[in-house]
């Protein structure tokens, strides 16, 4: 079995560091990869067809003690970064106590 994640992206804001009650804390960011791809019926080589692109938004969680404060202190907004994780489906309940999927990758 393999559970394994490669992005390559931007970073969407600062991180948070989180303190869950009876836990470690965990840093947590949103990292935002960019799809690109040609449409319309162009000839290849003509270089017609629009452009596409689709963004992509991810959840990072950053529980490793070292790599956690690293994250934390030196990656910014608009930082460019690679992440190598696992992925979470998880699940929690909002305040209006109702179950919520919330997929993190586990960085």
């Amino acid at each position: 079995a393999m559970n394994r994640v490669q992005l390559l992206g931007r970073v969407g804001q600062d991180p948070i560091m989180r303190q869950v009650e009876g836990r470690n804390p965990v840093t947590i960011f949103s990292l935002a990869t960019n799809e690109m791809w040609r449409t319309g019926d162009s000839e290849v080589g003509q270089g017609g067809g629009d452009i596409s692109q689709k963004t992509t938004w991810h959840r990072i969680s950053v529980f490793r003690p070292g790599l956690r404060d690293v994250t934390y202190q030196y990656v910014k907004k608009g930082s460019r970064i690679f992440v190598e994780g696992k992925i979470d489906y998880g699940e929690y309940t909002d305040k209006n106590n109702v179950r919520r999927q919330a997929t993190t990758i586990i960085a």
